[in-house]
C-alpha cells in the first residue's frame, strides 16, 4: 500500500517552518530626539550614536560636567538593538594657553537597548545617554527633557555655603570653583558609585577636610553598611560627632591621629 501525503500539506508545513526559522525584524526608531548628559568631570564636545547599518544621531556642544538635560538634537532614525557611541571630551584646567589648541580625548562604548515600542510624533521620543565619570554609557528612551542622575550644581552650591574656605581657599574663579567640587564628586561615582546629592555632598566635604578619609574605619565601616542605600552615606557622615570628625581631619594613612 502507498501512503500519499497531499501536496498542500507539505508545501504548508515548509512555509511553517521557514516562518519559524526567519529572525524577526529589528526594530527602527524614526524622528528621534538626542539628549546628552555629562557625568563626566570634564567638558563634552560631541557625541554620536551609529547602528550597525550606519545610521548616525549626534548631540553635545561642550556640555560641562553636570550639563546635557533639556537640550536634545532632532530628528534621527536608528535601526537595530546594537549601537556603538563615540565622544569626545577635554579638561579645561589643562588648556592654560589660551592660543593652543585644546588637547580633545575620544572614547567609544558598544551599548545595547531591548526592543521598545515608541508612541509619539517626531522628535517626542528622546534617546538618553548617560556619559559616566569612568567613560562607560548607558542609555534609555524617554519621554521628556529631565533625567539627569547626578546633580553636580547642588553639590557645589551646597559645599561653597557650608564650606567655602576648603573649596576654594584660594578664591579662584567661580568656574574653577565649580569644576573642583564636580571632579571631586565624580570620584565619588566612581569609587562607590554615589549618586545621591546628599551623598556626594558629604563625600565632596570629607575628602576636602581629608583626602584620605574614606580610610578611617568608622569611615569605611558606613560605607559598607550603607552601599546601596541612597542617601544613607550622607546621613550618617552628616550625623557623626564633632569629635570624630576631628579625629577623621587629623587622621592619617598609617591609622593614627595627625597632632
Amino acid at each position: 500500500m502507498v501512503c500519499r501525503v497531499p501536496v498542500v500539506a507539505v508545501l504548508a508545513t515548509a512555509m511553517l517552518l521557514s516562518a519559524c526559522d526567519k529572525p524577526s525584524p529589528e526594530p527602527v526608531y524614526g524622528g528621534l530626539s538626542v539628549e546628552g548628559f555629562n557625568y563626566l568631570p570634564y567638558n563634552l564636545t560631541r557625541f554620536t550614536v551609529t547602528d550597525k547599518y550606519g545610521n548616525k544621531a549626534s548631540g553635545g556642544g561642550d556640555l560641562i560636567p553636570g550639563s546635557g538635560e533639556g537640550s536634545v538634537s532632532c530628528c534621527y532614525t536608528l535601526k537595530g538593538t546594537e549601537f556603538t557611541v563615540d565622544w569626545t571630551y577635554y579638561d579645561i584646567d589643562k588648556h592654560a594657553d589660551p592660543y593652543a589648541p585644546l588637547e580633545k580625548i575620544h572614547e567609544t562604548a558598544r551599548v545595547r537597548l531591548p526592543p521598545t515600542e515608541m508612541s509619539g510624533t517626531a522628535g517626542e521620543t528622546i534617546l538618553g545617554i548617560h556619559f559616566y565619570p569612568d567613560n562607560h554609557v548607558e542609555v534609555e528612551f524617554r519621554n521628556d527633557l529631565h533625567g539627569t542622575r547626578i546633580l553636580y550644581v547642588e553639590v557645589w552650591d551646597w559645599v561653597r555655603k557650608h564650606h567655602k574656605q576648603l573649596l576654594n581657599p584660594s578664591n579662584d574663579d567661580e568656574a574653577v570653583e565649580y569644576r573642583r567640587a564636580a571632579r571631586l564628586a565624580a570620584a565619588g561615582w566612581t569609587k562607590y558609585r554615589l549618586t545621591d546629592t546628599g551623598d556626594l555632598q558629604q563625600y565632596v566635604y570629607f575628602t576636602l577636610l581629608n583626602p584620605r578619609f574614606d580610610e578611617y574605619p568608622a569611615v569605611r565601616q558606613i560605607i559598607n553598611e550603607t552601599k546601596g542605600k541612597p542617601g544613607a552615606f550622607g546621613d550618617a557622615m552628616q550625623n557623626l560627632p564633632p569629635e570624630v570628625v576631628n579625629d577623621i581631619k587629623r587622621f592619617d594613612t598609617k591609622g593614627a591621629s595627625r597632632g
